[in-house]
Order: structure tokens, then sequence, then C-alpha cells
């Protein structure tokens, strides 16, 4: 009995030295842990934020936190919900995360309202003072600047009237809980009266009400010009079939809209301004310079751009001046 025992006990033993044997190699963390730790909390996913994202990426990388290597980034998107930005924000505090970036207003303002203590740039953001994330643009005095992506409202309303001089009466479609949109709307108002022109405009809350909204708006108008608004934005392919139909010109804020369903801009580079982002954050990263006294920066630069495909549909040359600015839709499943 003891021999059979014994013979028991090793091949158990054996057993158990195989398995362990058999069990893979700890596998490396992305990130060693004590690498300053970034998040980013983006509102929703379209075009220009998604480039602003990209860009702050690479802001960081050429000024030295490579992902995975020299910094911990954890990308989260809330998908224009507000309780997932509540999740994340939740998350990020309790993860003692070194910097925060949000990219839109909503992402900010949840954010901020969180913390107090982490560092929190913003980026894709009109103005910071009518978001109340700061006491004044020039000295914010709380834990949050960023780079404003504030529009040439004035040159875009120009733009339309030079691709539609007949247009008397140009419309503005916004969401009326968009606190920037609200803004770049009052904008656009005194630039069209400005010119001599009727302004109207239609509100929205949220995306099922665009398609009604654009088709209440086009029976109004002789022109639609459309702010940087987040909700429009992820919208566009709605907005292109309804100006189509309409026969409308539609003078979006930003490239990304133009290129999804508008007809001509002259817009930020969101890519752009997300670098400019990326590099601020190294700056406080490496120098532990204190957020609140960051002025927010301004974009610098706009480029012009031109749907061909939605000016074909409209029966529109492009003047020869702006041939190099003129770009076929991706796909026409927009349509």
């Amino acid at each position: 009995m003891k021999k059979l025992f014994a013979i028991l006990m090793a091949v158990i033993l054996c057993l158990v030295m195989t398995g362990c044997a058999k069990q893979p190699a700890a596998q490396p963390t992305e990130a060693p842990a004590d690498l300053p730790k970034v998040g980013v909390i983006q509102l929703v996913t379209h075009v220009a934020l998604d480039a602003a994202c990209e860009g702050f990426v690479q802001g960081l990388a050429d000024n030295g936190y490579k992902a995975g290597e020299t910094v911990q980034l954890d990308l989260q998107n809330g998908q224009a919900d507000s309780s997932n930005l509540a999740t994340i924000a939740d998350q990020f505090v309790a993860n003692d995360m070194d910097l925060v970036l949000a990219i839109g207003t909503g992402a900010a303002q949840t954010m901020a309202g969180k913390t107090t203590e982490i560092p929190i740039l913003g980026t894709a953001i009109t103005d910071y003072e009518v978001a109340k994330l700061v006491e004044s643009n020039e000295k914010p005095g709380f834990n949050v600047s960023g780079t404003s992506d504030m529009n040439p409202v004035a040159d875009q309303i120009a733009l339309l009237l030079e691709i539609v001089p007949e247009a008397q009466t140009v419309g503005v479609i916004y969401t009326s809980s968009e606190d920037n949109s609200i803004l770049q709307a009052q904008m656009a108002k005194e630039a069209i009266e400005a010119a001599g022109k009727t302004y109207v405009e239609v509100t929205v809350t949220n995306s099922n009400d665009v398609q009604q909204g654009m088709q209440e708006l086009c029976g109004k108008c002789d022109a639609v010009y459309i702010p940087t608004d987040n909700v429009l934005a992820s919208s566009m392919p709605i907005v292109y079939g309804v100006a189509v139909e309409a026969g409308k010109v539609v003078i979006p804020g930003e490239s990304g809209m133009c290129m999804a369903g508008g007809t001509a801009t002259l817009g930020i580079d969101y890519y752009k301004l997300g670098y400019q982002t990326g590099v601020m954050a190294a700056d406080i990263l490496k120098n532990g310079t204190d957020v609140s006294t960051i002025p927010i920066q301004m974009a610098t630069g706009f480029d012009y751009c031109f749907n061909a495909t939605m000016c074909k549909e409209l029966g529109i040359e492009i003047p020869e001046k702006y041939q190099a600015y003129a770009q076929e839709m991706a796909s026409e499943g927009t349509k």
C-alpha cells in the first residue's frame, strides 16, 4: 500500500510540474506602470474629432511621449452618450491620470465636472468661456486649457454668397443644446444680416431631427450654413441627401463635414489642431507647466475645401481659383 501511495504521489507531482512548464511566460504590459498616464475622452465618432485625436497622439509622440513606450495612453469614446462620458471621466479620476485630453465641448464639461486636480486640455471646442470651462480664454484660472476650433464664420458666409450670389435668405441649422453652435449661429446671423440678407434658422436636439429639420430649412432659404456642430457633423450624409434633392448649397464649418455632405467651406484642419494640443500636453508632462496659466490657443490657418461630387449634383461650376481644393466624395454611398 505504501509503495502504491508513493507511486501515485510521483505521478501527481509529475503532472503538476508538466502543467506549470506549459504555462506561457508572463507577457509585458503595453507600457511600464511608472510611465505618465494620459487619457483621451472623445465626445463622439466623426471625421473632425477623429482627426483631432490622431493629431494629438502624433503631437505627443513627436515631443517625446510615444504610446506604449514613453507614455500610457487610454483612448475612450463616449459615442455622444452622457452616461458613457461620465463613466469614462470617473475611470480617469480613479486611475489618477496625469493629464486628460477632452475632444469636444461635452466631453470637456463632463471631465471638468469630475476633477479640479487633473490637468485637462480640450480641443475641438469653440469658446471655452462660453462653455464655462475657464475664467477667461487669456487666463483660464481652472485646471482646463486647450485649443479652439473657432471658425472664420464671416469668411464662410462670404464664400456662400460668392457661390450663390443670388441668395436672399440664408438658413442655419444647429443643435439647440450645443453652446458653441449657438455662438457660431449668432456670428453667422450677424454676417448674413451685415451682407443685407435674411437670416432664418432651425434647431435640432439629436440626429433623429436632422432630416426633418433640413427639409424644413430648405423650404425657407436659398442656401444653408452649418456650424461645427457635433450632431450635424455625424449626420452629414442625411444633410447631403436632403440638400441635393432640394438643390441647396451647404457651407459647413469644416472640411470633414464638407466632404461628408457639404458643398464647400473654408475651415480648420483638425489634425493640425489636435497636433497643436499634443505639443501643449507634452510641455505640461515634461515641464510641469500649470495648465491654469496657459492661454487658450487658436487654430493657425484655414484651408478651402470643395466637394466636387456635390457641386456636380447641384450644377455648380467650381471657380478656377478654387479648382485645386476640389475633391470627389470618398463614397457614392453617402447619397
